[in-house]
């Protein structure tokens, strides 16, 4: 866990107001006994899991594909090549939607905006814990990297 006792606190909140936003379909899927609180997400997130990771083109449309879905103090972050469709599209709109999904058992939605990022020294440890010194310092540290700011976040897991 790489999360301060601010970020619980704020991921926290992040929850609850997007809970008590969501409508009433949602929340009658997302049962008060199936939403995951700050720690459970932490927890379920672990370092890295594959994550749906939706854009869109300049004409609004949508595109959506797999990334690595790295979660770092309270944020997921993503990297993709220099010349990828995907930066492309956040560069120009940077509104994102991301799930990281397990069957029925877990699932994680944010909705937000992509932001690139530089990682600093912290979140490259970060990335070498994950990834290993050889790709990050062979060609992972040449990816453009960003960290999505959600303005959302929905988290469910299923207690079956």
């Amino acid at each position: 866990m790489h999360e301060t006792s601010a970020d619980m606190v704020w991921l926290q909140e992040l929850l609850d107001e997007s809970y008590a936003a969501a409508g009433a379909h949602l929340r009658s899927v997302v049962t008060p006994e199936r939403r995951l609180d700050a720690a459970g997400v932490v927890a379920e997130l672990g370092a890295m899991r594959v994550m749906a990771l939706a854009t869109t083109t300049a004409r609004g449309e949508p595109r959506v594909g797999p990334v690595d879905g790295l979660f770092h103090r309270g944020r997921l972050h993503f990297g993709s090549g220099a010349d990828s469709v995907r930066f492309r599209h956040i560069r120009a709109q940077p509104a994102v939607s991301a799930s990281v999904i397990e069957g029925e058992r877990l699932q994680v939605t944010v909705h937000g905006v992509a932001r690139e990022v530089r990682p600093d020294d912290e979140l490259t440890a970060f990335l070498v814990g994950v990834y290993g010194r050889e790709a990050w310092d062979g060609w992972m540290s040449a990816l453009p990297w960003a960290r999505i700011e959600p303005t959302r976040m929905i988290a469910f897991r299923s207690r079956r």
